[in-house]
C-alpha cells in the first residue's frame, strides 16, 4: 500500500502513462527515485514536516512525483486549479502557506504575476526561466537513495466556497511513516473502487481536482498502471480504453455526455470489453445519462457522492441504481442524518439538509468569523446539500442549500459572479444560478434586475457579458443573462433563489438539481 514497496517489487512496471503530444511512460522505479530526490531537495532547502508546497501544472507528467514527494516527506501539498484568476491563484498559494510552487510552462506568466513580491521559491517544470529554479537541475543535484525518517504527508485541497474565494480543507497529519494506510484511508476503499495491483486505471479528469488526485495516489499506492492525459477528448478516451485495455476509470457526468454525443458509428467502433469498474462522481449524474451509459457499458458504473471535505461518502452500483433510480447510494463511511433548519432529524422520505457523522475530521483553513460552520453542535458536518433517504437508507439529492453551481464536476460559487455584476452601473440587483444543461449537468445563468427596466434586452446582456469576461475566469462567466423587473427577495433582504431556479428546472429530474 505504498509507492516505495511497489517500486521494490516491480521497479520496471509502468506506474504512469502520460498522454500529451507524445506518450511518455514513467516506471515505478523512476517515480520512486524522482519523488525521493525531490523530497530530499526540499528538505535541503529547509522545508520540514508540516510545511507546504503547491502545484500549478494541471496534468503535467511531473505532477505525480511532486505529490509523492510531499506524501513521503510529511508536507502539505496543494494542487491549484489552473483556470482560476490571478487573484484566486494568489489567494490559494499564500493562504495555504506554501513555501515552494511548481509551475508548468503554460502557467509561468500567471504565477509570476500572482506571486510577485512574495518570498516563495518558484520552480519551473519545463526548463529554466528567469525568477524560477529549474526542476530537472534541482532533482539531479541530490541523491536518489532512500530518504531517512519518511513521514506521511497530506493533500491540502481548496474547494470553492459560497464566499467566492476557494476554501482550504486541511486535515491533521498522522505523524506516521507512509504505508500504514491506503493514502490515509482503509484498504477496503480500493475494493469499493474495484482496484487491484493488476488494474489499468484511466483518470481523464484534472489532477488538481480532489477526486483526480485521490484516485491517482490510491492507484500508485496499490501498484496499478495509471493513465493520465493533458486534456479530455471523448474519442481519445474511448481509443485509450481499447488501446491499453483499461479496466478501471474515473469520470464526471459531463464526460459521459460528450461520449454519448459522438455518432453511434464512432462509439460502436471501439472495443471497450476490458472495463471492469467505472466510477462517476464530483456532481450528480443525470438519470437519463446514467441509463444510457449502463445500456452501453453494462452494469459496471458506480456513482459516488461526497466532497473534498471527506466527511462522508455514499456509493451506489449500477444494479442498485436500477432499483433505486436517482439515488446516490448508501454510506461507505460516515453515517447520514437528514436534518431540518431547527436541527431536528427528519423521517424517511422527508427532505432536509444532509449531514454526516463519523467521517474523516477536517477544518476550513483560516476560515473567517461568521462564515458557515462546517459542524453543528453534535459534531455532524454538511456539504450544504438537501435530500432525503428511503426506507432502505438510500440517499437522494434534491437541492443544494449552498447554491453552489456544479458545471461538469467543477464547483462554481455564484457569490463572486454576483459581486462582479453588481459593480456595473446598469445593474440594480442580480442572482446567479445554475440552469439545466445536457452537456454539463448545469451551466451558469445570471438573472439581472436592471436600473432601467427599459434597458433590458440583448444589447445590455452583451455589455454585461463583456464586463464579466474582463473580470472573471472564462469558466465562471454566465452562459446567458435574463432580466427581471423585480427579483424575489424577502423584506429582510434574503433572495429566494429556489423560486428562480424552479422556473428553469421545472419538469427536470430532481436528482440533477
Amino acid at each position: 500500500m505504498y509507492l516505495g514497496n511497489v517500486a521494490q517489487r516491480t521497479p520496471d512496471k509502468a506506474a504512469i502513462i502520460h498522454l500529451g503530444e507524445k506518450e511518455t511512460i514513467l516506471t515505478y522505479g523512476e517515480l520512486d527515485e524522482r519523488s525521493t530526490r525531490l523530497a530530499r531537495y526540499l528538505r535541503e532547502q529547509g522545508l520540514k514536516p508540516g510545511d507546504g508546497i503547491a502545484v500549478l501544472a494541471a496534468n503535467h507528467l511531473d505532477v505525480p512525483e511532486i505529490y509523492w514527494a510531499g506524501q513521503r516527506s510529511g508536507l502539505h501539498y496543494t494542487p491549484v486549479n489552473t483556470h482560476l484568476s490571478v487573484d484566486e491563484i494568489r489567494h490559494v498559494i499564500t493562504d495555504s502557506g506554501a513555501r515552494t510552487v511548481f509551475v508548468s510552462a503554460a502557467n509561468l506568466d500567471t504565477a509570476a504575476r500572482a506571486l510577485e513580491g512574495f518570498d516563495i521559491m518558484l520552480v519551473a517544470l519545463d526548463g529554466a526561466r528567469q525568477g524560477f529554479r529549474d526542476y530537472e537541475t534541482a532533482i539531479a543535484s541530490v541523491s536518489g537513495a532512500p530518504l531517512d525518517g519518511e513521514l506521511e504527508g497530506t493533500p491540502f485541497i481548496y474547494s470553492s466556497g459560497t464566499t467566492g474565494l476557494p476554501k482550504g480543507v486541511k486535515r491533521p497529519q498522522s505523524g506516521n511513516a507512509p504505508g500504514g494506510t491506503l493514502f490515509g484511508m482503509a484498504p477496503s476503499i480500493a475494493a469499493a473502487y474495484g482496484l487491484t495491483e493488476e488494474s489499468i486505471a484511466l483518470i481523464p479528469m484534472p489532477l488538481y481536482h480532489s477526486s483526480g488526485l485521490t484516485r491517482l495516489m490510491i492507484c500508485s499506492s496499490m501498484g496499478c498502471t495509471t493513465i493520465i492525459s493533458e486534456r479530455f477528448d471523448a474519442t481519445q478516451a474511448l481509443a485509450t480504453i481499447e488501446k491499453y485495455g483499461v479496466t478501471d476509470s474515473l469520470w464526471v457526468a459531463t464526460m459521459f455526455v460528450r461520449m454519448l454525443q459522438l455518432p453511434a458509428e464512432v462509439r460502436d467502433g471501439f472495443d471497450l470489453s476490458s472495463q471492469v469498474s467505472v466510477t462517476v462522481g464530483s456532481g450528480p449524474c443525470p438519470a437519463h445519462v446514467k441509463e444510457r451509459m449502463i445500456e452501453w457499458w453494462g452494469p459496471i458504473i458506480t456513482e459516488i457522492y461526497g466532497g473534498t471535505e471527506g466527511s462522508g461518502m455514499t456509493r451506489i452500483t449500477s444494479r442498485e441504481w436500477l432499483t433505486h433510480r436517482g439515488s446516490v447510494g448508501l454510506p461507505v463511511f460516515g453515517a447520514v442524518h437528514i436534518v431540518d433548519d431547527d436541527g431536528t432529524v427528519q423521517p424517511v422520505g422527508q427532505d432536509g439538509t444532509i449531514y454526516f457523522s463519523g467521517g474523516r475530521p477536517f477544518e476550513y483553513h483560516n476560515s473567517k468569523p461568521g462564515s458557515a460552520p462546517a459542524y453543528d453542535e453534535r459534531g455532524w458536518s454538511t456539504l450544504g446539500d438537501i435530500g432525503h433517504v428511503d426506507e432502505e437508507g438510500y440517499v437522494y439529492l434534491t437541492d443544494r442549500k449552498s447554491d453552489m453551481i456544479i458545471v461538469g464536476g467543477v464547483n462554481i460559487s455564484p457569490a463572486e459572479i454576483e459581486a462582479t455584476l453588481i459593480e456595473h452601473p446598469a445593474v440594480r440587483d442580480v442572482a446567479v444560478i445554475g440552469v439545466p444543461s445536457e452537456e454539463y449537468g448545469e451551466v451558469v445563468k445570471a438573472v439581472v434586475e436592471p436600473m432601467d427596466p427599459a434597458a433590458a434586452g440583448d444589447a445590455l446582456a452583451d455589455e454585461l457579458m463583456r464586463f464579466c469576461f474582463e473580470r472573471l475566469p472564462k469558466f465562471k462567466v454566465p452562459r446567458s443573462i435574463d432580466f427581471e423587473e423585480n427579483l424575489p427577495r424577502h423584506p429582510t433582504g434574503k433572495l429566494y433563489k429556489r423560486l428562480l431556479r424552479s422556473r428553469y428546472w421545472e419538469g427536470r429530474p430532481t436528482n440533477v438539481v
